[in-house]
Formats: C-alpha cells, sequence, structure tokens
C-alpha cells in the first residue's frame, strides 16, 4: 500500500491521511494497520494526564523542546473535546503548541474525543500504532482533562505522568479516588504558586499507603513550565522509568495486558457490528423489542437465543 511506504518514509501527509482513515474507519485503515503493525513496539510511550488548567499542554511543549535537544523524534496526539460545531478536535493543543509545528523531528496531531469517556478518543490507539510504525522514538499523549473515572491512558502508555498544581481545592483528595493509583511519575506543576510544598506532602503521604507499592520509586517533582524549572529533570525521569519497565519486565506484562485488551475490544467491536448487521438485514430486531417490552419475552433470553443463533 503506497500510503504506508510514503508514511514511514516520513510523509506528514500520509500519516495525518492514515490517522483519519482509522479515525473515521474508512476502507482501506484494518489493511493500513496490518501492514504497520510489524514494526510498532519500539517507541516509548508518554502519557500525560491530570485535571483542567492544570498546564498538561505548557508541559507538553517543554518535554518535547527538551527531547529535541536530546536528538529524539517525537510524535504528539493531544485529546481535545469535541467540537459541537465541527465535530471536530477544538484544536486547543495544537495552537498553544504551534512553533513545535515547524521542527521537522516532531509531528503533532489532535483528535477529538467525539463523546467518548476515559480522556482518550476511541482511534488513539491506531493512532499511536501509525507513529509508532514511522520511527518516532516518543509518542506522547495528553489526555482532556481527567476526572475520577478518566483513566484509560494508562492502558496505552508505557509510562504515565500525572499532572497537578497548588489550589485545586481539596488538591489530592479531589483525584486520589482515581487518577492517583496510574500514574508513574507524579508533576506538580506551576510550582511557584502558595501550597505547592503541601501538594508535594499531601503525594508522598498518598503514595506511601498504597499496598501494593513496586520496586519503582515514584518521583515527584515540582515544575514551573513556562521557566522551564524541573522540564529537564522530569525527562531523566522519563527515560529513567522506561530503563525500569525493561530491566524489571514490567514493561513486557503491561504490553502483553495492553494487547489482550485491545484484541478483546476488536473481537466485542466486530461482534457487535456483525450482530447490528445481521438483525437488520432479517428485519426481526424491533418485532421482538416489542415482546420484550409488551412482557412475552425478557431481555436475557432474547440475547442469548441471538447468540445462539449467530455463534453455533
Amino acid at each position: 500500500m503506497e500510503i504506508v511506504d510514503k508514511a514511514r518514509q516520513g510523509d506528514r501527509r500520509a500519516i495525518a491521511r492514515l490517522i483519519s482513515l482509522s479515525e473515521n474507519e474508512e476502507p482501506g485503515a484494518g489493511e493500513a494497520l496490518k501492514m504497520m503493525y510489524p514494526y510498532t513496539g519500539n517507541a516509548h510511550i508518554v502519557g500525560i494526564t491530570g485535571p483542567p488548567g492544570s498546564g498538561k499542554s505548557t508541559l507538553t511543549d517543554k518535554l518535547v523542546k527538551e527531547l529535541r535537544k536530546r536528538q529524539k523524534t517525537v510524535g504528539i496526539l493531544a485529546v481535545d473535546p469535541t467540537s459541537p460545531f465541527t465535530g471536530g478536535a477544538i484544536l486547543g493543543d495544537r495552537v498553544r503548541m504551534s512553533d513545535l509545528n515547524l521542527d521537522p523531528g516532531v509531528y503533532i496531531r489532535s483528535m477529538g474525543t467525539r463523546g467518548r469517556l476515559g480522556g482518550l478518543a476511541k482511534a488513539t490507539h491506531f493512532a499511536v500504532k501509525i507513529l509508532d510504525a514511522c520511527g518516532f522514538d516518543y509518542i506522547f499523549i495528553e489526555t482532556v482533562g481527567v476526572g475520577q473515572s478518566e483513566v484509560d491512558i494508562v492502558k496505552t502508555a508505557d509510562t504515565t505522568i500525572v499532572v497537578t498544581v497548588p489550589g485545586l481545592g481539596d488538591d489530592i483528595q479531589a483525584i486520589k479516588a482515581g487518577i492517583l493509583e496510574i500514574g508513574d511519575i507524579f508533576v506538580v506543576n506551576k510550582a511557584d504558586r502558595d501550597g505547592a510544598n503541601r501538594v508535594v506532602i499531601e503525594l508522598e503521604m498518598m503514595l506511601e499507603l498504597n499496598p501494593n507499592k513496586p520496586e519503582w520509586d515514584f518521583p515527584i517533582i515540582m515544575t514551573v513550565a513556562p521557566q522551564n524549572k524541573g522540564v529537564m529533570e522530569t525527562v531523566d525521569s522519563i527515560i529513567k522509568h522506561y530503563n525500569y519497565l525493561n530491566e524489571s519486565g514490567e514493561l513486557l506484562r503491561r504490553r502483553r495486558e495492553r494487547m489482550r485488551t485491545e484484541i478483546f475490544d476488536l473481537v466485542t467491536q466486530q461482534l457487535t457490528m456483525h450482530l447490528t448487521q445481521k438483525l437488520a438485514r432479517e428485519g426481526r430486531f424491533e418485532k421482538e423489542l416489542d415482546r420484550v417490552l409488551n412482557k412475552i419475552n425478557d431481555p436475557y433470553t432474547l440475547v442469548k437465543s441471538i447468540l445462539e443463533e449467530t455463534l453455533r
């Protein structure tokens, strides 16, 4: 497939087209992903998540510039809320990182969530594989501002950075039930504000309470991203964490679990599509639905009979 060859040679238009194909589930997307899969598995995938207003985009911008100083290439997937007017990404992150667009060693793509919860877009996994196969050393995924239940980033990233800031009200209490548990590196951004030291202490206390504490010593880094304070230390921690993952065997374990989840998700999607098309062709689903609503049948018996007919 010519577009795959062009993308792997660094053609940005081809990369963009491939991501759009997968994002829109267009014909040819599946074949392209199959062709690219053998070239994946080499990039270090870094997720950046945290509450809205914690400065994730500015921090990402500075971290990527530090990696570029170290001669590394970087792909950035900035997941934005979907525009209610266009149905696409709002593109706020790309605006904030506009000078990186001029760097030939950086590729930036904004992706709309399209109403999906979890902090990521549906096609983020596909986009990661495309950038990985195209040879980027690092792939950064910046989530939308997440809440406690929006932790999908851990299913995609090798290293997850949780960003918080002083002055969030209940600070750690507000995030401890969800995203605190998924972090590998913790960043207290905007650390020139009052209360930064208290956030660090609270994070240390929360991490100490973890009953399943791994060998990895979670770094807590204070940053002031616009001034580049703490940026070099954060990049060093990202590299150190990747070395830990490799040496401990944790990277293989995480990627194996991710692949297991991805395969089951794909099976579920394909089965759902097959069932939907089959029921539409037979034209009997609405009648069965009426029977359930009129208590002639129940949903559990109906589901069992549909599955038995489909899978036999």
